[in-house]
């Protein structure tokens, strides 16, 4: 069963390459490989879009206590590229804010969501004499 998703899904792949270089600069292309019902997980999906802007420069403020500052980027939505504005998000203890970006696969683009991420070691910043410390158990 497995053989076969997998080989329905490099077919499709394979027929979504060969009509790319047809498409406009504005299309987008959706890839959806699902996994069996009876598994628990999500369905993987790759969206590509046109090359995204260049970022803007915008002022990081002053530092607040408990707050860490997510800086603006620019996002797919509709048929476009929208800004949205850098913002503060409340902290959260063990961890840090990975930001949002832009990759680029064989002049193909797609972003990849902020979010956090655990701090290597597990062990609280107010408590480690060495944050991030990924070596350190």
């Amino acid at each position: 069963m497995a053989r076969n998703a997998i080989a329905a899904i490099s077919i499709a792949l394979l027929s979504l390459g060969a009509n790319v270089a047809q498409a406009q600069t504005h299309a987008t292309i959706v890839v959806q490989a699902g996994t069996p019902p009876h598994r628990h997980t999500a369905p993987v999906q790759m969206q590509y879009h046109p090359a995204p802007p260049p970022p803007r420069h915008e002022a990081a403020p002053r530092p607040r206590r408990g707050m860490v500052w997510v800086p603006g980027h620019w996002e797919w939505r509709g048929h476009r590229h929208v800004w949205m504005q850098g913002h503060w998000v409340k902290a959260r203890p063990g961890y840090h804010y990975r930001p949002h970006r832009w990759e680029e696969r064989d002049g193909r683009w797609r972003m990849q969501p902020g979010g956090w991420d655990r701090d290597g070691d597990g062990v609280p910043d107010r408590h480690d004499r060495q944050p991030g410390n990924p070596y350190r158990y």
